[in-house]
């Protein structure tokens, strides 16, 4: 009996220790409620892709326009839905948009060279479940960003 006992209150110990996990369906609902509030409070026009990202184009550019693993040089500014900004290159940064996150990859398509817009990415296509830096965990990401180049 004293063994019973036992066993049910570790039972109980681990089991309240267990953290709820959030289903990514869950996540992905959060984040489109997230994004369109913010669209909605911000009064943009924005459209989306079948993954979720949301973009405001306000110059679709007149040059060249990427594919997913072009080179680009983008003028951008990051921030949180909360106008926390937590990263920006108004100089312009250079890289491989198949070394940056998927919402990056999905997105700078959607601009030709000279263009700019705002870019609304659910945490899926950002840094999901993970912290980054000052970045949240289940973070939506917006990116104000100027499509320098395509070289």
């Amino acid at each position: 009996m004293k063994t019973l006992f036992y066993f049910c209150c570790l039972s109980l110990l681990f089991g309240a220790c267990q953290k709820k996990s959030t289903s990514s369906s869950d996540q992905a609902a959060t984040d489109k409620t997230i994004i369109t509030n913010y669209i909605s409070s911000h009064h943009l026009t924005a459209s989306s892709t079948a993954d979720g990202l949301y973009y405001v184009i306000n110059n679709p550019g007149t040059g060249v326009r990427p594919t997913s693993s072009s080179n680009v040089t983008v003028i951008y500014k990051g921030y949180l839905t909360n106008g926390t900004v937590f990263d920006q290159n108004p100089g312009g940064f250079s890289c491989s948009l198949t070394s940056v996150i998927q919402g990056w990859q999905e997105g700078i398509p959607l601009f030709k060279a000279g263009g700019s817009g705002t870019l609304l990415i659910p945490s899926a296509l950002g840094y999901g479940s993970q912290a980054t830096g000052s970045i949240p965990a289940n973070s939506v990401l917006i990116f104000d960003i100027t499509l320098v180049s395509v070289p």
